[in-house]
């Protein structure tokens, strides 16, 4: 008979508890593990009531509300700096001026007018909507002009194609900033009320797919009327901002006017004036100042004239009489000329930071004491026990007799000392060496041809650069096998290997074997500084910065700085339609030390990076160029170097650089032949940390000649005894997992016999491992030129573009 089982709806019944004071293992069992917080550990905090907690959260929402609302009324308003508005017209269609001439309404307020160079740009002072707007503008082939001045302005304003949405040229422009980081940014389309009214809505609902690939879940306002030129306006003024971390803490400044006073002694040299309104944080005149893409100079005073932009100008009433008038009129005069004159701060030479950005290096620093008697006596001892040599000699041979005796097996230890010279010399003679024979045997082995001539094909040779194409050409050739035999190389036959590779050691393991980080310097790091703990001193000025009070002037001031010792090419520039941006650099960032940089391959460049190549860098709010190393992403304190810039996995670029505090955005630009600029990886700054160890790994292959069980004959790795002997520590490997070691040389030709964990495969290849730590050039030049302009064609290839307006 089968018993009854309760159905799903049984009623559960509480289970009974045994008591109110329950045992300790009880208590333990049902805490499941969890352990009870210390008590005085626990902070003491008050008990709120239900009341008490709504009334502080609500005043805690209102002082979040209160200060967006604080920051949203002091842009643009009478006591914050302007509005910066940079437009950037995104297709060739669009037409720039009859868009900054709708945005020019006269209705909505008053219009002052601003030439800066080659660009179009004007004050908007709004009385009405208590807010005033400064419009620039920059063209998307202008690529430098663009990313600087999207690094100090408040909102980009994107104007829209109604067909396409934007070009190659404003696709690429769009990656560039996208990867420099985004301030708060508008989409405006010009030209859609030019179409008919039937394709309208067809032509709104394509290009509402096509911006959501870039801009997801926004929507963009119409720039063909007065009237949306208004609400565009407000959708400016209303807008939420978004912060960019790496200018939110330092002083930055675009200016509106600029003047050069030359010095008495050289006239390439003097005073540079710089006037424009204070943003991010308070100036101080004896901090350093940076001027993108010049370099770091000093400041002497900062001046406070009168703002020439006021929102609400002063008016004078009319007077019944009219000498009070003149009274007045003359009083005020006076105020302003003392205004004018105003001096707000002059620098202190002992407070005054110093433009110093390297270290003067001793070179009597490392010198040693002279060596006392002992220290004499030891050497002395150790010299003859390192040079005794052991020979086999017939019973009864006196020491005298067997200083006679040749031995053609003996060997010093110290054969090979007079041998020591430069590995990198000797490095770039061979890669030169090997280059010249590989142009050889191309020029017996390839002849040049002509199948047929014509116009379209002289002109297009015109075009093309021989040298070029061969570099390139070898470029890949070097990119391809390193991709099928990383790090090989081969064992040359005219140099000794122990000679060649003698800066080179063998490691256990590449991941856990030992590595001194300040073993074997180079002379450079004598000149670079270095933070003892480069975190904790990031932390402790970021909260200076946001605790203590700085002198100086404050954010939305119209100030005038006095920079000394600045070149007259910075005037040249600024006056040929370049614009001119300043940035407060934080305490130490002039000076240098190495940067550690992660960055990744930008898909639409595929043509080969190798390492200590010529880049140009915009790292934060600097401009440079230098010659960087790639090394992989790793955890572990030594980091493999990579010889060419892959583009399946992000990638460490380190360098030496002026220090910058992260987070900043980092963009790699390789210059052409032709002078233009291509975007090659993108990223952010890592550390600055000059002990992160950079290591080279070189491989030496070898082929299996005799097999026997585990023991097998190598050749081809060494081509003589001597070198054999000299890596016999060294670890060995094959490529199909088995690891060995070698016992003993075979003859004299290189050939030696190696045991490993298991029977060798005949087809198997057996390697060598060698490491050698490098370091990056000290290429460091804060000057760019300015590139040439450009746009991207269909098919992604960079062209110089015509007819740039």
């Amino acid at each position: 008979m089968a018993a009854h089982r309760p159905g799903p709806l049984k009623q559960q019944n509480k289970a009974h508890k045994g008591g109110r004071h329950r045992g300790r293992g009880s208590a333990q069992r049902d805490g499941k593990g969890r352990l009870a917080l210390k008590t005085l550990s626990k902070k003491v905090r008050k008990e709120l009531s239900r009341v008490d907690q709504r009334h502080r959260a609500s005043q805690l929402r209102k002082q979040k509300k209160e200060a967006v609302l604080a920051e949203k009324r002091q842009l643009g308003g009478k006591d914050g700096p302007p509005h910066q508005v940079l437009v950037v017209p995104l297709h060739s269609r669009i037409s720039l001026p009859e868009a900054m001439q709708l945005l020019q309404d006269r209705d909505t307020g008053t219009v002052h007018l601003n030439e800066l160079g080659n660009t179009q740009s004007f004050m908007l002072l709004c009385p009405r909507l208590k807010h005033r707007w400064f419009f620039t503008s920059a063209r998307p082939g202008d690529l430098h002009t663009v990313l600087d001045m999207a690094k100090v302005a408040d909102t980009i304003l994107f104007l829209l194609d109604p067909l396409e949405g934007w070009d190659s040229t404003g696709d690429y422009c769009l990656s560039c900033l996208f990867a420099q980081g985004l301030p708060t940014y508008t989409l405006a389309v010009q030209g859609i009320s030019g179409l008919p009214l039937k394709k309208q809505i067809d032509a709104r609902k394509k290009l509402s797919k096509a911006v959501e690939k870039r801009f997801p879940h926004d929507k963009f306002l119409l720039l063909d009327t007065q009237q949306e030129a208004g609400m565009l306006l407000r959708q400016l003024a209303n807008q939420k901002q978004q912060h960019l971390a790496f200018r939110d803490r330092r002083a930055y400044l675009f200016a509106h006017a600029v003047d050069f006073v030359p010095s008495e002694e050289n006239n390439l040299v003097g005073t540079l004036k710089i006037s424009g309104y204070v943003r991010g944080q308070t100036v101080n005149v004896n901090r350093l100042l940076h001027i993108v893409g010049h370099g770091d100079f000093q400041m002497k005073q900062i001046d406070a004239p009168g703002d020439p932009f006021p929102l609400n100008p002063r008016r004078i009433k009319p007077q019944k009489d009219p000498d009070m008038a003149m009274e007045i009129c003359a009083t005020d005069t006076v105020d302003d000329m003392e205004e004018g004159l105003k001096v707000l701060m002059r620098a202190d030479p002992d407070r005054q930071e110093s433009l110093q950005a390297e270290v003067i290096p001793d070179p009597m620093e490392g010198e040693q004491t002279w060596p006392t008697e002992e220290e004499l006596s030891e050497a002395k001892d150790f010299l003859k026990e390192s040079s005794k040599v052991v020979k086999k000699v017939p019973k009864g041979t006196s020491s005298y007799q067997a200083e006679w005796i040749l031995d053609g097996g003996s060997q010093s230890g110290r054969e090979g000392d007079e041998y020591e010279y430069d590995d990198m010399e000797h490095e770039d003679f061979m890669e030169e060496e090997s280059q010249d024979e590989s142009s050889e045997e191309e020029e017996e082995e390839y002849e040049t041809m002509t199948v047929g001539e014509s116009v379209h094909d002289d002109l297009y040779d015109e075009k093309v650069d021989e040298e070029a194409e061969a570099k390139m050409l070898e470029k890949y050739k070097q990119e391809r096998l390193e991709e099928m035999f990383p790090d090989e190389v081969d064992t040359p036959r005219d140099v000794a290997a122990r000679i060649r590779f003698q800066k080179y050691r063998g490691l256990k393991s590449f991941r856990t074997s030992p590595w001194d980080p300040k073993e074997n310097l180079p002379q450079d790091y004598a000149r670079i500084f270095q933070f003892q703990n480069f975190t904790n001193t990031r932390k402790s000025i970021f909260k200076e910065i946001e605790e203590k009070e700085v002198e100086g002037a404050e954010v939305g001031w119209y100030v005038t700085l006095h920079v000394s010792e600045v070149p007259v090419s910075v005037v040249e520039c600024f006056r040929q339609g370049a614009p001119l941006i300043a940035f407060s650099l934080l305490p130490h960032e002039q000076k240098m030390s190495v940067l550690n940089m992660v960055v990744r391959r930008d898909p639409g460049n595929t043509e080969p990076v190798k390492a200590k190549e010529e880049l140009i860098f915009h790292c934060g709010f600097r401009r440079f160029r230098a010659s960087p190393l790639f090394s992989q992403h790793t955890a572990a304190d030594k980091h493999k170097l990579q010889r060419f810039l892959t583009a399946d996995m992000a990638l460490v670029v380190t360098v030496y650089a002026p220090i910058t505090f992260p987070p900043a955005s980092v963009l790699l630009f390789k210059q052409k032949s032709n002078g233009m600029h291509s975007l090659i990886a993108t990223g952010h700054l890592m550390s600055v940390d000059p002990d992160r160890m950079v290591i080279k790994r070189v491989v030496l292959s070898g082929h299996p000649f005799k097999i026997f069980t585990k023991m097998a004959v190598v050749r081809y790795m060494f081509f003589n005894r001597e070198d054999v002997l000299w890596f016999k520590p060294v670890e060995l490997r094959t490529k199909w997992g088995r690891r060995g070691h070698i016992k003993e040389p075979l003859g004299t030709h290189g050939h030696m016999k190696c045991s490993f964990d298991g029977k060798l495969k005949s087809q198997d290849t057996v390697l060598m491992n060698l490491y050698k730590r490098v370091f990056p050039k000290w290429t460091y030049d804060p000057y760019v030129p300015e590139p040439v302009p450009w746009v991207k064609s269909e098919s992604s290839s960079i062209v110089p573009q015509e007819g740039m307006e």
